[in-house]
């Protein structure tokens, strides 16, 4: 299993890479109301606007789109809401009622703040009738308080409902946050829709886990930044790829053995693609071959998904560059931690390196081997754990001997300075047209470790990086001690 990482090909649009993918004629519908009725996205619009939201309703919650002034449709949704798994009907309306179109405000100049345009007309029909009322000896002691009550309730109501609404959704904003979350999103779209398509359990169940993953993942978005949260959101991004990826073998093999459910035959247009969406950021991945599911076989259950989530740290390693097809560069390779203990990578040293890469890394985590450097006493301390060089070059040997599974990449000049420096060291770069010069930092570096595990996320959808056969024990040396 290997994979580099190029400037992706052109791909076909996906699933929520741009708003209402399937019905562009809504966009621009809404853009010409959005245009009409309030602020859109531009460089007029300061801190204090509050642009004009197109919600995108879908079976598993919603993706809010601003409008961009330029008339050029968004690529980042502005919110994203995710519904609770198994919700109810009562739930599933509050979703609706949140994803509904804001209220229009009055301005009012002697107070502060404004009163909501459905307040006002409430108001005005409350007093008509309250005085029709009182005409016609309703007596005024009922009439009044009425009459008062009717536009407060149109004023505050709302707002109550909205806080009891958000306790069965999960809203999400900010561009980092969004951005991750629209990954999974389009993976879950994959899953309703399959699921929507057909009558068979396995489909109907892997859109229920894939919404409770969507939901878990909304709730670290919600509480931590995605630097913090990252290993954890890789793990359940994993898991979602590999729900599609079965998924489409599903209807692959279906379609070869004839046997596709009734409604995906009347529908045949209702998913975009036989295959998941693929990221459009993702490389094309050449898996050696998995096995094809046999026909009957069920997708994951819920304590398989448990044994799924990633327990594995991995090494991530730059050597000099080759090119094993063509002009594709591969100067930068992701391992499974446990192919250092591989009998044919240098050993005491290899299971040494490995006893220190794994002691106190949380699973699916992407190590650096500049990061082992940096906690060795910048490099002093390597003498006592290992000869990380010759590791290394045994390590890229069996890789291309095909006896173990590796992620091969591709990295600009940049992102592969960046991943050598240590964790908190610094990168100048200059450009040599305009003079001007950049400093990239940790924060940087974090950037480009979270967009490698994206690419070992789809890497492994069909299954884990193999770190080969025959390995020895590990050291656990901290246990020991």
């Amino acid at each position: 299993m290997t994979d580099t990482l190029h400037t992706p090909p052109p791909t076909a649009a996906s699933h929520h890479e741009r708003p209402f993918t399937r019905d562009p004629r809504r966009w621009e519908k809404e853009r010409s109301r959005a245009l009409r009725m309030g602020h859109v996205r531009d460089h007029t619009c300061s801190d204090a606007c509050e642009p004009v939201l197109v919600h995108e309703r879908t079976l598993w919650g919603w993706l809010a789109w601003t409008v961009p002034g330029d008339g050029s449709p968004p690529e980042i949704p502005h919110q994203i809401g995710v519904l609770t798994p198994a919700a109810t009907r009562t739930q599933r309306l509050a979703l609706r009622w949140l994803a509904r179109r804001p209220a229009q405000h009055i301005a009012v100049d002697t107070a502060p703040g404004s009163l909501r345009l459905a307040a006002a007309a409430v108001a005005l029909v409350s007093l008509v009738a309250g005085l029709f009322a009182i005409r016609h000896a309703v007596p005024i002691d009922i009439a009044l308080p009425a009459m008062l009550l009717a536009p407060l309730l149109a004023e505050h109501l709302p707002d109550r409902l909205d806080a009891r609404a958000r306790e069965h959704v999960r809203m999400v904003e900010g561009d980092v946050a969004c951005r991750y979350l629209q990954r999974l999103a389009a993976l879950q779209t994959f899953l309703v829709q399959a699921a929507a398509g057909s009558d068979r359990y396995e489909l109907r169940r892997s859109a229920e886990v894939g919404q409770g993953l969507l939901w878990d993942a909304a709730g670290l978005l919600q509480t931590r930044d995605t630097r913090s949260a990252s290993a954890d959101l890789i793990a359940r991004e994993r898991l979602m790829l590999q729900l599609a990826h079965q998924v489409a073998q599903t209807f692959k093999h279906s379609a070869e053995d004839g046997t596709a459910g009734a409604n995906q035959a009347s529908d045949p247009g209702r998913l975009l693609s036989p295959s998941p969406p693929r990221p459009t950021t993702y490389p094309a991945v050449r898996h050696a071959p998995n096995p094809p599911l046999q026909k009957g076989t069920l997708l994951m259950t819920q304590p398989e998904l448990a044994t799924a989530i990633p327990t594995e740290v991995y090494l991530l390693f730059a050597h000099e560059p080759y090119y094993p097809a063509g002009a594709q560069e591969i100067n930068t390779t992701v391992v499974a931690a446990a192919s250092l203990l591989h009998p044919r990578v240098r050993q005491p040293d290899g299971a040494r390196i490995h006893d220190h890469l794994v002691h106190g890394r949380r699973p699916g985590e992407i190590v650096p081997l500049s990061t082992l450097t940096h906690e060795l006493g910048g490099g002093a301390r390597w003498p006592e754990v290992g000869d990380w060089e010759a590791a290394t070059e045994d390590l890229l040997q069996l890789i291309r001997d095909h006896d173990c599974n590796a992620l091969n990449l591709g990295l600009p000049a940049i992102a592969r300075a960046l991943v050598c420096a240590g964790p908190h060291s610094e990168i100048r770069a200059a450009d040599p047209t305009t003079g001007a010069h950049r400093v990239y930092g940790p924060t940087d570096r974090i950037e480009v470790l979270v967009e490698i595990g994206r690419h070992l996320a789809w890497a492994e959808a069909g299954s884990p990086l193999w770190p080969g056969d025959g390995l020895l024990p590990p050291i656990n040396s901290h246990e020991a001690k």
